[in-house]
């Protein structure tokens, strides 16, 4: 069971921005405004910055706050993959989140028109609706999924529309690939968290499939979005690669009980690292694909 550490306020802040995660919501940004526009400008330092550090800050410290009871309840809580934020800084927590937030959003309306608004609206509201009431769609099954991937697949979109990029049908797949991405991702991640979230009364992807099931929704997640990527342009297909890794890095609880589901967090943190590597791998890709467009 986790307990509540105290830490300096900066360091609980720090923590609880889940800094691993940083990379995934700025990278995804950055790169669809620099690879529409060719160029690095205001729209794109404000942009990064705030999908880098406020962005996440809001998403997980909002998840902190009203997740405390059954964090407490989660044994893997407590490091890297999230804090246990005490109830006293639970206001101060909220309160640093909006307030970080508000300068860079109401900079990006500046910067923005009408149609990107609305996509940055999405993004904030998906950041709110997944884990404060009255919405928590972190509670309803296969919502829960869905809200998790526009939390990574809208900074790429508001940036593609921030740019003005046109959505060719190639772009869209490549879209709906990250989503499923995403999709996969979340419910390999619950697979871990069956026991504390159903000794929570948390509803969940996971504890309503029960732990194998969800293993393996998440691999057809996963294998859809590699089949999605060959009916993109060149070099496009190379990416259906970049499922195998994560199938292989699953493969071996595709059977695990409820009873074992924590042993999937050891899959999580491989889970972890691939992104890295993954995430390289797909920038080679974009470069090499926008090196080609440009000729």
């Amino acid at each position: 069971m986790s307990t509540a550490v105290h830490r300096s306020l900066p360091a609980e802040i720090l923590l609880t921005s889940r800094p691993l995660s940083w990379i995934n919501t700025a990278f995804g940004f950055a790169a669809a405004m620099v690879l529409t526009t060719g160029r690095v400008d205001a729209a794109v330092l404000i942009g990064t910055t705030f999908f880098l550090i406020p962005y996440n800050l809001a998403m997980y410290g909002i998840n902190d706050v009203f997740d405390y009871a059954s964090d407490l309840a989660n044994p893997r809580k407590g490091g890297a993959e999230g804090g246990v934020l005490d109830p006293g800084r639970h206001r101060v927590m909220l309160t640093a989140a909006i307030g970080l937030s508000a300068p860079f959003v109401i900079a990006l309306m500046v910067l923005g028109d009408p149609a990107s608004w609305v996509v940055l609206g999405v993004a904030l509201f998906a950041v709110v609706a997944y884990s404060a009431p009255p919405f928590r769609f972190k509670e309803v099954p296969f919502l829960d999924s869905a809200t998790s991937s526009i939390h990574f697949v809208s900074p790429v979109v508001y940036g593609l529309v921030l740019a003005h990029a046109a959505p060719t049908p190639g772009l869209v797949l490549m879209l709906m690939a990250f989503f499923a991405w995403g999709v996969a991702s979340h419910a390999f991640g619950a697979v871990q968290d069956v026991i504390p979230d159903r000794d929570g009364g948390i509803a969940s992807i996971a504890t309503v499939l029960g732990a194998a099931r969800t293993v393996r929704f998440a691999m057809a997640m996963w294998m859809l979005a590699g089949v999605l990527m060959l009916f993109t342009p060149w070099p496009g297909p190379c990416g259906a690669a970049l499922a195998v890794p994560y199938l292989l890095a699953v493969w071996p609880y595709r059977s695990i009980s409820d009873e074992h589901s924590a042993e999937a967090n050891r899959g999580w943190r491989r889970f972890l690292a691939l992104n890295y590597l993954c995430g390289f791998l797909a920038t080679v890709l974009l470069i090499w694909w926008a090196a080609g467009a440009t000729r």
